[in-house]
């Protein structure tokens, strides 16, 4: 058993052991219908646990095999082309072999990284149950881009353009807010409608085929969040944008699992998409990658009482602002309410 975490910063990868086909039984701690594969993709911030068959003795005498990462590539910025290399070596005492052989796709096979990821569905048994929402209370549709802002006054910035580099989520730039939210949360309480995130985007347009070029590429700042009832069956929409460039982005979510039910290019369309969605045996996941130039759809049965980041897990991106709060309000009983601070909590 193999285990495989993405610890990159900025990098979706492909992984491979040469000469050995791979079954991936479990994602994100998650158990998986077993499929078999010779390389896998995993974002920043997903797991993979894998099966591997030590086969190849005796048509190996060495029976040392290179085991590679590489970038799945989507963005047009400037990334890290190289490869990255291991060696599995069977209980022999054969010499390491000089064979680098690699079952590795191409960095830009977007079709290899659609159709792997795909091929992950849940197990959905009796032991293993697949609980996803099969409605919903409500549908959150949030567009995640790259920005470029214009520059402050008497300030040098050195994006594109003599601007900066930002990133946000419906148009907003998640800002830090000088007081903990959640404290805030648990001291004031955050109602449904005091969050001010907006649940659909603020401007319609061509999210993912419009001439980039032409775009007002600004955003605002702030620290809105989306705040939810406990037990709320949510789903999110998250659509992607060419606004400064299309690449995958990987959102993650804390404090919850979720079911990723769709998933495709272009623009998502509220009333045909749904239609297509997998309600039977979707992947539950806490990270998702959400195709470069395309949409995911997710949905999550708000059960863990709290405030909660949603973020890119390209830490850069984390940095300018792609992310927000998702805040579930407390429960009837005793074990569904948020716990107080620590007596000894110190002070932001």
């Amino acid at each position: 058993m193999i285990r495989v975490i993405n610890a990159a910063l900025g990098d979706e990868l492909f992984f491979s052991i040469a000469k050995h086909t791979l079954t991936v039984v479990e994602v994100d701690a998650v158990y998986t219908k077993p499929f078999t594969t010779t390389a896998i993709m995993i974002a920043p911030g997903q797991t993979t646990t894998l099966l591997l068959t030590a086969d190849q003795l005796p048509s190996d005498p060495t029976a040392t095999f290179v085991m590679a990462a590489t970038p799945y590539v989507t963005s047009i910025f400037p990334f890290d082309n190289s490869t990255t290399m291991g060696y599995l070596k069977y209980n022999t005492t054969g010499t390491i072999s000089k064979d680098r052989t690699q079952n590795l796709p191409k960095m830009e096979d977007t079709k290899f990284a659609t159709t792997f990821t795909n091929r992950i569905k849940s197990l959905a048994s009796s032991q293993y149950p697949c609980n996803v929402p099969k409605t919903i209370d409500r549908r959150v549709i949030t567009t995640i881009s790259l920005n470029l802002q214009d520059c402050p006054q008497n300030k040098t910035c050195t994006g594109y353009d003599g601007k900066m580099f930002m990133a946000s989520m419906n148009n907003q730039s998640f800002l830090r807010p000088s007081t903990s939210i959640l404290e805030t949360h648990y001291r004031t309480g955050l109602g449904t409608g005091s969050s001010g995130f907006p649940e659909r985007p603020l401007n319609k347009f061509d999210y993912t085929g419009g001439n980039a070029s032409t775009m007002n590429t600004n955003m605002e700042f702030g620290s809105r969040v989306i705040v939810v009832p406990y037990g709320t069956k949510i789903e999110i929409v998250l659509q992607g944008t060419n606004l400064l460039a299309p690449e995958n982005h990987p959102i993650h979510i804390h404090g919850h699992n979720f079911y990723v039910v769709g998933t495709g290019f272009g623009n998502f369309d509220e009333s045909r998409d749904p239609k297509g969605y997998n309600l039977v045996d979707p992947p539950e996941r806490n990270t998702v990658g959400v195709p470069m130039g395309g949409w995911a759809a997710i949905r999550i049965e708000a059960d863990n009482p709290g405030v909660w980041f949603v973020h890119c897990h390209f830490e850069p991106h984390t940095s300018w602002g792609l992310a927000t709060g998702f805040v579930v309000q407390d429960g009837p009983l005793p074990s569904q309410r948020l716990l107080p601070p620590p007596k000894d909590l110190p002070a932001c």
